[in-house]
């Protein structure tokens, strides 16, 4: 080919006229005044990202720019003008592929660098004005550095021999503020009724007047307690988040003290920190990531980073065995056709990547099971809070309300049949009425 190494080391190529394998792709939505050129701000950002300075400096050689520079796959406008743009038109909608080299992200011993591909695809670009990240594939020789989930849906199932059912998540409220005392009798009282995982809230982790050390075990007697009479399983997945290495050492001493799960506020604390606890082989138990801070990365809806990828591909790849995502049922605000994209990032099939499970939250009522399970299927955790402790007659019945709400839905039964043989469920909707939250 005329002068192929010429167009090899441009910003630009076609998708089918790359190795797929040697490049991370990534979709963003971008809108431009009206008479900006889309295709040179997109190469503009592919040198950006990649090999280039405003200005091209020597040192950026036509061979360093052949193996390193990013390259614009494809740039498509909605709608898509050809004949002329009306002089109405102020601001045009674009989608606009561009392929990273891989070789610029991966570390000696082809260790993968996740903060160092976030810095490439969405870093001084970030700051470009309306230009959102909405998707990235990953080739295979990227994503064999990351094990993913170790326990996943699967895993967890087996753990807690559940086989079928959704399972059932409660989290400690207050979200601060207590004691250990007041949250081993409240874990005792969620466990026995019947939930399957209780959970930190995500704003308590290592407080001065409730530690660490003492709320795993008076968290881990009140699960001993209550397994014992319910004849099930529960995990407590106790909130580890803090700083480096702080955050590792809490791992080590709550497994040495019998935790049974974690959980970590992954985006504050790191994705990377997610990755080591999840890959460390001492770590036998499964580990819980929290959404919070996700707003901040995905709820503009012109820049930052789709929520599929900041609540799903992102934390599944670096590991997380179940993650919090929000649902649109009771407080939680979120798009539906968001909230399906999350699932599907979740639980779809994906290289050699486990499954993480998803667990739905923000408000969700007894009310709120059956129209939950329709839509997200049976490989769910539902999380509940006040629809737990604030029930009429006190967490224990408010856990029984949950599983009894969740036993019809899988049964097919309307909640408000099962509940004229089922008082507590009776009690939950008379409560929460037409599902919603009462404050």
């Amino acid at each position: 080919m005329h002068n192929k190494d010429e167009y090899l080391a441009q910003p630009e190529a076609l998708l089918d006229g790359i190795e797929l394998d040697d490049y991370i792709i990534a979709v963003y939505t971008i809108a431009l005044r009206s008479k900006m050129d889309a295709t040179v701000m997109g190469k503009f950002a592919a040198i950006e990202q990649s090999t280039g300075t405003w200005i091209r400096v020597p040192a950026e050689t036509e061979q360093v720019r052949k193996n390193h520079i990013a390259k614009v796959l494809g740039v498509y406008e909605i709608p898509n003008f050809e004949y002329e743009v009306p002089k109405e038109v102020e601001e045009r909608l674009y989608c606009c592929v561009i392929g990273f080299p891989v070789v610029n992200i991966m570390a000696p011993k082809n260790n993968p660098n996740f903060p160092l591909l976030l810095t490439a695809i969405i870093g001084n670009i970030s700051m470009g004005g309306k230009l959102k990240l909405v998707d990235v594939w990953f080739p295979k020789s990227y994503t064999k550095g990351f094990k993913g989930p170790k326990f996943g849906i699967d895993g967890i199932r087996k753990l807690m021999n559940i086989p079928e059912r959704p399972l059932l998540n409660n989290m400690v409220k207050p979200c601060t503020g207590h004691t250990c005392e007041v949250a081993g009798e409240l874990i005792y009282k969620a466990a026995v009724g019947g939930c399957d995982v209780i959970k930190d809230d995500e704003l308590i982790a290592n407080a001065q007047f409730n530690t660490l050390e003492d709320r795993i075990t008076k968290g881990m007697e009140a699960i001993d307690k209550a397994n014992a009479e319910k004849k099930e399983k529960t995990l407590y997945t106790i909130n580890i988040t803090d700083g480096v290495p702080d955050i590792f050492e809490h791992a080590d001493k709550m497994i040495s003290m019998g935790a049974n799960a974690l959980m970590v506020n992954y985006l504050v604390a790191g994705l990377p920190v997610l990755k080591k606890l999840a890959e460390d082989p001492s770590i036998k138990v499964p580990i819980m990531a929290h959404m919070d801070f996700a707003g901040v990365w995905y709820q503009d809806p012109w820049s930052g980073v789709a929520s599929d990828l900041t609540l799903g591909k992102f934390p599944r790849m670096n590991g997380a065995d179940i993650i919090v995502i929000p649902a649109p049922y009771g407080k939680a605000i979120v798009v539906p056709e968001r909230y399906f994209m999350n699932l599907k990032a979740l639980r779809y099939p994906w290289q050699h990547i486990n499954q993480t499970m998803p667990m739905p939250s923000g408000g969700i009522t007894q009310p709120q099971v059956e129209q939950c399970i329709k839509e997200a299927g049976k490989d769910i955790m539902i999380g509940s809070g006040g629809g737990v402790h604030a029930h009429p007659d006190g967490p224990t019945a408010g856990a029984r309300a949950f599983r009894q709400a969740i036993d019809a839905a899988v049964k097919g039964i309307p909640a408000k049949e099962y509940a004229k043989d089922h008082v507590e469920l009776a009690k939950a909707l008379g409560t929460w009425s037409a599902g919603k939250t009462k404050f």
